[in-house]
């Protein structure tokens, strides 16, 4: 079988996360390759959006990259199988899960946007993860359409009849994310909507979230404390507000390089990939810099032949 060509790193972290604890980052999908082309993703436009299976990257590269993080670092609550395009696309997701637990044991979860779930095979493949977190954006095929952007092969009631399936069938919790997006689904019939198939799908808990960091089309806003933790309540005791307004991924080992970061950009003013590089970042851990030192109003972003580029003050 024909191989993408091997990138240089597959683990990012371990990172602070509000609902894993520590959690240490598999990516292996290559950047920007998913199902979906949501408009609050925080990695920008989907570039290469496809709905095909297949072994984007080695097996044996990815677990002994794992292997050999957690030898350098602290045990981390979490191995996440995430990163910065949709996991499932991974043919051999299976293999990277037992893999794992071969020379683990730390629980790993899989975050997924749910897309394939309607699939046996996909279902069958992450069965052995101990916890799964897909997600849904959306109370209808409209608002579905407009918002995750899903590949043409994706059909809004097969997607939510598979994450029906996944809670019967994966023997360990389901934490079901939902992403509010500002003037789309924060309005009362569209909560009304997902609350329908939230029902539905009956998931061991509810994880609400919003835009706090830049999304891919930033006309959008993202929903304010109050409102989410309104909408929480229409949910139910098993709902939490997982949005990131504390910035709790600015604590801890994200913190040690920030000041690299402004350094680098002091020099000259750099894409996210230029970070990344420079720095010998994961991508989305140069994303989550870049947003907090932005927010924090230490460096600012400009858009060049359209790309992003950020600089120091």
């Amino acid at each position: 079988m024909k191989m993408a060509q091997e990138k240089k790193t597959y683990t990012f972290g371990p990172v602070p996360s509000r609902r894993l604890g520590r959690s240490l980052g598999v990516d292996f999908v290559p950047f920007k390759t998913c199902t979906y082309d949501c408009i609050y993703c925080q990695l920008g436009r989907t570039t290469a959006k496809t709905a095909e299976r297949k072994e984007y990257f080695p097996v044996g590269a990815v677990l002994k990259e794992v292997e050999e993080k957690l030898q350098k670092v602290s045990a981390p609550d979490y191995i996440t199988l995430s990163g910065s395009g949709e996991p499932t696309l991974h043919s051999r997701i299976s293999d990277i899960i037992s893999g794992i637990k071969k020379f683990s044991d730390i629980p790993v979860a899989v975050l997924t946007n749910g897309s394939l779930l309607w699939i046996d095979e996909v279902r069958d493949a992450i069965s052995g993860a101990d916890l799964v977190i897909p997600s849904l954006d959306a109370g209808s095929e409209e608002t579905f359409l407009r918002v995750n952007r899903p590949h043409s092969g994706i059909v809004f009631t097969e997607m939510v009849d598979g994450l029906c399936l996944l809670r019967e069938d994966f023997p360990g919790p389901v934490w079901l994310e939902v992403f509010i997006t500002a003037g789309v689904t924060d309005t009362e019939e569209e909560i009304s909507r997902i609350r329908n198939l939230v029902d539905r799908i009956a998931p061991e808990r509810i994880q609400l979230n919003t835009a706090i960091r830049t999304p891919a089309e930033q006309s959008m806003d993202p929903v304010s404390r109050e409102r989410l933790e309104e909408i929480a309540a229409l949910f139910g005791s098993n709902c939490d507000v997982i949005a990131d307004y504390d910035k709790v991924h600015s604590l801890g080992e994200f913190s040690l390089t920030e000041e690299q970061v402004l350094d680098l950009l002091r020099l000259r003013p750099c894409s996210v990939d230029d970070i990344s590089a420079g720095l010998g970042l994961h991508r989305n851990e140069a994303v989550k810099y870049v947003q907090e030192l932005v927010d924090k109003k230490l460096i600012r972003m400009e858009k060049r032949r359209g790309k992003r580029l950020y600089s120091g003050y």
